[in-house]
């Protein structure tokens, strides 16, 4: 019985620690590594959702979720057909793993934004929090760089 018990502590605690890593990576902050077309109002973004184009993009590893032929496909950018336009369209931050799994649910859910032009973009937001962005124009008055910028180092 108590190996039973043991077990049981054993098993709770490796959950719990799961958990707790989990909740970490959630809070974890990437303002630096977002695209500066993406949205202003969120420290850490997993994916974007754009109703417009019925595609996600995978902030992290910097690529595009789209169908083609009933198969989803993952890139580094979108094919022409798109006509994307990132900076006027509207993203939904979706912070889930793997969101397209979701991806009727989505359609459904955020098919009156498809028309929304008025998101502020990290680009055009003058807040200092978004120049760690190497990308954003006021780069350059970033006063953390010199801790976090290894491109100065090499």
């Amino acid at each position: 019985m108590k190996k039973l018990a043991l077990c049981f502590l054993l098993a709770a605690g490796a959950l719990a620690q799961s958990a707790s890593a989990q909740v970490k990576v959630n809070l974890d902050i990437n303002i630096g590594t977002q695209p500066v077309w993406g949205p202003t109002g969120y420290n850490h973004a997993e994916y974007y959702y754009l109703p417009e184009y019925d595609v996600y993009y995978d902030v992290p590893r910097r690529r595009y979720v789209y169908w083609e032929g009933g198969r989803r496909i993952f890139a580094p950018s979108l094919p022409d057909r798109y006509h994307a336009d990132m900076y006027h369209t509207y993203k939904v931050v979706l912070n889930e793993p793997r969101p397209y799994l979701h991806h009727d649910d989505h359609i459904r859910q955020y098919a009156s934004y498809r028309d929304h032009r008025d998101q502020v973009v990290i680009r055009d937001s003058h807040e200092p929090k978004y120049w760690e962005n190497k990308d954003h124009p006021e780069h350059s008055k970033w006063q953390g760089r010199d801790h976090r910028d290894h491109d100065d180092h090499h």
